[in-house]
């Protein structure tokens, strides 16, 4: 295969999973929305891992939380990122109620020393989890 017949290869493929993915989000996927957060958090001088732990505990289950990342920030000491992908909007904000997430604030919001970006998004899928 030529370079020319693969970069048109590569272009037809490009243009068919984009016309796959508009009739998807025609469908039923506008019909029901997964929801996607992404946001950072920065800690207190050295209370990073104080936090990640609660955050941890916290989410082992929460009813429509497809993914729930915690990950350390490799640029600075004191942040966190945290991504999630929920079945929906109202899943995310009932879980904020459940007595486990509760408890996790709790604990966590005394070294937390603010927020940084927050992202919502809208999934489609991928790697790790089921779209829905």
């Amino acid at each position: 295969m030529t370079d020319v017949s693969r970069r048109g290869f590569v272009v037809g493929a490009v243009a068919g999973l984009a016309a796959c993915s508009r009739s998807v989000r025609g469908g039923l996927r506008e019909e029901r929305r997964m929801y996607g957060l992404i946001g950072k958090i920065r800690t207190t001088p050295g209370q990073r891992d104080t936090v990640v732990e609660a955050l941890l505990e916290g989410t082992r289950s929460m009813p429509g939380c497809l993914s729930y990342v915690v990950a350390l920030d490799p640029g600075d000491a004191d942040a966190i990122w945290v991504t999630e992908v929920w079945e929906s909007r109202e899943h995310h904000q009932a879980s904020l109620g459940l007595p486990a997430v509760q408890a996790a604030i709790a604990r966590a919001r005394p070294h937390i020393a603010g927020f940084g970006e927050r992202f919502e998004t809208l999934p489609v899928g991928g790697q790790g989890f089921a779209a829905r």
